[in-house]
């Protein structure tokens, strides 16, 4: 427990430890204010419900895509700058949606939003992967995981006090003001690659002379479909249980709220469980961490996958509230246990010379799933109804499991 405390303290407040995770809380609380208001105001701007729900979406995709792209600019531009120009990428996205008089606007900064959200978390997955100890690495990369869902989790609590005051539309001033904070936070504070962060030794002793931070020399950068064709093996192998993870974690967040409308749950009843979810979901992430550096990545893996599979298989026997919340909560449990895994997995897989083109391409994978949740909910709903995607979608995450079992690379944890 003291060795646990001292390395807790040690990523939290050693040199460099505000730059690495106060931005990607910054930004995640952001984008966590407007995502519960997109439908709404889409609505507002003339959207039928079917096109709300794709306008919705297109933060989402707008993040698959940037992923290929985002590999590119971190590698050329460094993770610092990356992270700059992102937040500027995204604050532009929220004022052209807060602005926007019409749902063509509109769709264009949410997706803006969604192409920066790839850029930014991707240098901030890059600056990890090459400043973290690797006895440490998971425990980093949870801890990061943990930002970003406490960001989610505030967010929408000062979008319902913004709105209260001063209506909808106004919710997008959050993330404005989330960014341009980010952004002077990166100016202002050091550099992790620079000064170090966890006892590390700096990545870059001193900046680059031209003021562009890169982690890497310009002969080691591999261009991004070199790097797929290098890797693709291990992206097909690997990238397909990413995909079934983000699958899983995105089916959670849209088939819980539908399956509470379908036992007739009131909104207020189904916050209340969501929420409770949600804070289990988020005590957990420094366990899994944990569990990832002492015992290996398929103890946090293997089990997440499986729970999260066979808890979708059994959401159609839930026939009541207790039954239901039992259920989302088992839920939170088993996605807590996975937090931080697919960065985990990618950091390690990544090469050590120039590490954004290929976590870029991973990254897409797991966003895929993330992604191609609500559609596939959707379509199936339509034809069979909410049972089948729930027993599709978990099934799914079952062979998920399997791939992720059998091709895991062997995990030795350290020393004592």
């Amino acid at each position: 427990m003291a060795n646990e405390l001292r390395t807790l303290r040690t990523l939290l407040f050693s040199r460099g430890s505000l730059s690495v995770y106060l931005p990607s809380f910054l930004v995640a609380t952001g984008e966590g204010a407007i995502l519960p208001t997109l439908p709404v105001t889409a609505t507002d701007l003339g959207a039928g419900i079917a096109l709300a729900g794709l306008v919705t979406g297109l933060i989402l995709i707008g993040e698959v895509i940037g992923d290929l792209p985002s590999g590119w600019v971190v590698s050329r531009l460094g993770e610092n700058h990356s992270m700059i120009t992102g937040a500027a990428v995204m604050l532009a996205g929220a004022l052209l949606c807060l602005c926007a008089n019409t749902l063509v606007l509109f769709s264009a900064g949410v997706f803006l939003m969604g192409l920066s959200t790839a850029v930014f978390a991707l240098a901030r997955h890059t600056l990890l992967t090459v400043t973290v100890p690797t006895d440490i690495r998971a425990r980093a990369l949870s801890l990061l995981g943990g930002t970003f869902r406490a960001g989610y989790f505030l967010g929408p609590f000062i979008a319902a006090a913004v709105i209260a005051v001063s209506g909808t539309q106004m919710v997008f001033l959050i993330p404005i003001v989330a960014c341009a904070t980010t952004v002077v936070v990166l100016l202002i504070l050091p550099d992790p690659a620079v000064v170090g962060y966890a006892g590390a030794t700096p990545v870059r002793v001193h900046p680059e002379p031209t003021g562009v931070r890169t982690s890497q020399s310009a002969p080691a950068r591999r261009g991004l479909f070199r790097t797929i064709h290098e890797y693709w093996g291990t992206l097909a192998r690997m990238g397909t249980g990413a995909v079934a993870i983000g699958l899983l974690r995105s089916s959670r967040q849209t088939i819980l709220p539908l399956w509470a409308v379908h036992l007739n749950l009131d909104a207020a009843h189904t916050s209340l469980i969501m929420g409770v979810a949600g804070a289990v979901d988020f005590a957990l992430f420094y366990t899994s961490g944990q569990i990832m550096d002492r015992f290996g990545r398929a103890w946090s893996a293997v089990p997440s996958l499986i729970g999260l599979g066979l808890l979708h298989i059994a959401l159609p026997l839930s026939g009541d509230i207790v039954s239901f919340s039992a259920i989302a909560i088992l839920m939170s449990v088993a996605n807590g246990i996975g937090s931080g895994i697919l960065m985990t997995l990618g950091a390690d897989l990544a090469p050590r010379d120039d590490p954004a083109p290929f976590l870029g391409a991973w990254r897409f994978f797991g966003d895929s799933g993330n992604a191609a949740a609500p559609f596939i909910i959707s379509g199936l709903t339509a034809v069979a109804g909410l049972a089948l995607p729930a027993v599709a979608v978990g099934a799914l995450g079952l062979g998920g499991a399997i791939l992720m079992a059998r091709f895991i690379p062997r995990f030795v944890p350290p020393s004592p």
